[in-house]
């Protein structure tokens, strides 16, 4: 492995490159993923996939290898956890530009609207960005590395499992505050690679896929962040909304009604986050820039 290569380099943390280490293969599924990791925790794949390859339709109607369910079968249900979350969010955010960066079709947004927030999305898929747009929503396609965005506009930028799927990292976390508006909050929801979760899987941890370019923690984010003069921050160990909210989305995925076992599953990983944080490795990262 060359280690020199850019790619490798590739750090969040300014004047800082990583010294990478191989860690090991992942062993979820047939991926075989080569992942490494560097001193400061940092870990990522390499070599990275042709991202633009990965996200044609067939991912986002669940008909690849590795795909994303289509939200557009279960927005009913999906609704019930868009709909809490926008509530917590609003604690914080009331109103204002709201991005959300790989929104997909566009469901999320378009409940942010309806609480009164004026919707806007980054997508990397031309299918799945144009149906967001037959909603109304002006949407940026593209990666979002390359997409020209405006600077202290945003009121509310969301991340919702799409964070380790962006190339770049420096560059990521320094255009989301540059776009990020005075007082606004970014909401990244993605693994804890500190979570114990994540520390006793190790190779075997779900979280290793294909399209998954860069593993974090919490303890990196809040890092990563400070450095770029973000200074309040709230960590929600599991989700960001309630037990209910995310029992009543499961039911989107049920066919039989031996299914409603699984809230037994549902509900011991959700109350074991919210008791004993760290304990698995679901997070959602709040932050402000003040």
């Amino acid at each position: 492995m060359d280690f020199s290569s850019p790619e490798l380099k590739d750090c969040p943390f300014k004047k800082k490159h990583c010294e990478w280490k191989f860690l090991f293969h992942s062993k979820y599924k047939d991926y075989n993923l080569p992942v490494y990791q560097c001193q400061c925790g940092f870990q990522t794949i390499h070599p990275k996939p042709k991202i633009q390859e990965l996200y044609n339709e067939n991912y986002y109607t669940g008909k690849a290898n590795y795909s994303y369910k289509d939200e557009r079968q279960t927005e009913k249900f999906d609704t019930f956890v868009w709909d809490a979350r926008l509530k917590n969010i609003q604690k914080f955010i009331s109103n204002g530009n709201f991005l959300d960066i790989g929104c997909a079709f566009g469901g999320f947004l378009a409940r942010a609207k309806e609480f009164g927030f004026t919707p806007y999305g980054v997508e990397i898929s031309p299918y799945a960005a144009g149906y967001a747009k037959q909603r109304g929503i002006q949407v940026y396609t593209g990666n979002f590395i390359d997409l020209e965005l405006p600077k202290n506009f945003f009121h509310v930028i969301t991340l919702i499992e799409v964070l380790e799927h962006l190339p770049n990292p420096e560059f990521v976390f320094d255009k989301l505050v540059s776009i990020l508006a005075e007082g606004g909050l970014l909401l990244i929801q993605t693994a804890n690679f500190r979570g114990k979760q994540a520390v006793t899987e190790g190779p075997n941890y779900h979280y290793y896929l294909p399209g998954h370019l860069y593993y974090y923690s919490d303890s990196l984010l809040m890092e990563i962040l400070k450095e770029r003069g973000m200074k309040d921050f709230k960590i929600y160990y599991g989700v960001d909304f309630s037990l209910l909210a995310k029992l009543k989305k499961s039911r989107g995925s049920f066919k039989s009604w031996k299914e409603y076992f699984a809230w037994w599953r549902i509900s011991k990983y959700h109350l074991k986050s919210k008791f004993f944080p760290g304990s698995t490795s679901s997070m959602v990262f709040y932050a402000f820039k003040k």
